[in-house]
């Protein structure tokens, strides 16, 4: 286990935790049902898994494959290659999860900039493309030749035109700066609030208001691309329904089965990394004591940075 600074809330694993949390994880090599891997961690590499997996059983994919970069990773290198190269690799991925989805599934895959086009080739071939979210991550150097790359994209699509999508469950909460009110002096889609005033805002695909984990958050893990608990509360919340079906198939340090957890769904996450299927297990036992979702409080999402009951969010 590394030595942390005191303050350091980033969640470790002790060789004694890792061999315990190693007998709860899963490695397929038959055919098994829907009822066998809910709520499951499969070591193993996802094309081999989802051979074994059963069809139709999925309600929400959540793919975060490695980006079109230079970077070794999980034991494997990966080189940047062209868009059609990268494309071609994408479809490897995708191919074998399509089976997996119900006719009312939806799909939502990550990307950098620079995938955009081999993300909008394959996903359009399979599904229809509904949307493209961009969030703003706030972390990250600076570039001395070029703009600063501070954000990434997550495509939405779906399986078919028959699919959920619950808007008042993922309304942003704002403090209101111009707090317009009428004649009578009260106040205009707005409310006034012990903590200030705020509005409720409609979703929309620019995201400002997630926060990449770090060492004073508690989920905050070694993993180097670990993707926010706020940011998966709001995918699972907006494209599911409590007790259905979220698969991340590169699920690493095991945030989407969390938050999955965290909200009452159901859960099948796939890694070949063996620590970080420990540490995604590790993290789902913390979530039997703690539900909390930083950033997500009294059923909205609220701005990056709002004070809300002395809890920056």
């Amino acid at each position: 286990m590394k030595k942390r600074a005191p303050r350091n809330k980033t969640i470790d694993l002790t060789l004694k935790e890792i061999a315990a949390y190693s007998d709860r994880l899963e490695t397929l090599d038959r055919c098994v049902s829907c009822e066998e891997i809910l709520n499951t961690t499969i070591w193993q590499d996802m094309q081999d898994a989802c051979q074994y997996l059963p069809k139709g059983f999925v309600d929400l994919l959540f793919l975060d494959p490695p980006y079109n970069l230079n970077k070794a990773f999980g034991g494997k290198k990966f080189k940047k290659g062209s868009q059609e190269q990268y494309a071609a690799m994408l479809d490897e991925w995708l191919a074998p999860l399509v089976p997996l989805l119900k006719p009312t599934a939806s799909v939502y895959i990550c990307s950098d900039w620079n995938a955009c086009g081999a993300i909008q080739t394959v996903a359009a071939k399979y599904f229809t493309i509904r949307n493209r979210i961009t969030w703003e991550r706030e972390k990250g150097r600076g570039a001395k030749t070029n703009w600063k790359n501070c954000s990434e994209d997550i495509w939405f699509c779906t399986v078919s035109d028959d699919y959920v999508f619950n808007v008042d469950a993922v309304k942003l909460k704002r403090k209101v700066i111009a707090p317009y009110t009428t004649e009578k002096g009260q106040p205009k889609d707005w409310d006034r609030e012990e903590h200030g005033d705020f509005r409720l805002t409609a979703p929309s695909n620019l995201w400002t208001d997630i926060t990449v984990p770090f060492w004073s958050m508690p989920e905050n893990t070694d993993h180097p691309t670990q993707k926010p608990e706020k940011l998966l509360a709001k995918i699972i919340l907006a494209s599911t329904h409590e007790g259905d079906i979220v698969l991340d198939p590169f699920s690493g340090s095991g945030t989407t089965s969390v938050v999955a957890k965290k909200l009452g769904r159901k859960y099948v996450g796939i890694e070949q990394d063996k620590t970080f299927c420990c540490l995604a297990e590790k993290r789902l036992a913390m979530a039997e004591t703690n539900r909390n979702i930083q950033g997500y409080a009294d059923g909205v999402f609220w701005e990056r940075n709002t004070n809300v009951k002395n809890e920056l969010v």
